[in-house]
């Protein structure tokens, strides 16, 4: 196996530590090692921090208060240079006021399109698209 190929398969890993770890799981730990200082959220919605801070707050404050048992589930990883591209789907139950929308009850899958591009072994960009506004639409009108 050549360097290249070991830091393909290193990144992959780290992308899935990232989508387990912070996402899923909300570990602080894992967090402060995995995001490099300067670390930018390229689509960071309009008035949200494009640093860490944002992408934490949006699970930490958001999302998981909003949806039970809250799961990151992996379908595909693309790994190329120095990026990582993943498509998920976060699942969870609403049981939980969802940016301003009432707990339904009902099953929730935000499907998401990533890219985090590492240096040094740690995140330090993120590109994203997600399928939230669509969701929150289908939750309005149930």
């Amino acid at each position: 196996m050549n360097d290249e190929h070991s830091l393909l398969i290193a990144n992959k890993n780290l992308a899935r530590r990232y989508n387990q770890e912070i996402l899923q799981e909300g570990n602080p730990a894992s967090a402060d090692e995995l995001f490099a200082p300067g670390f930018v959220n390229r689509t960071a919605p309009p008035g949200m921090p494009a640093g860490r801070e944002g992408i934490l707050h949006t699970f930490d404050k958001i999302l998981r208060p909003a949806l039970a048992g809250l799961r990151v589930e992996i379908h595909d990883q693309i790994a190329e240079g120095d990026k990582v591209t993943t498509r998920k789907s976060i699942h969870g139950t609403h049981t939980g006021e969802l940016l301003g929308v009432p707990a339904t009850g009902k099953p929730v899958t935000i499907d998401v399109i990533d890219i985090l591009r590492f240096e040094g072994g740690r995140v330090i960009e993120h590109w994203g698209q997600n399928t939230l506004p669509q969701v929150l639409a289908g939750l309005r009108a149930s």
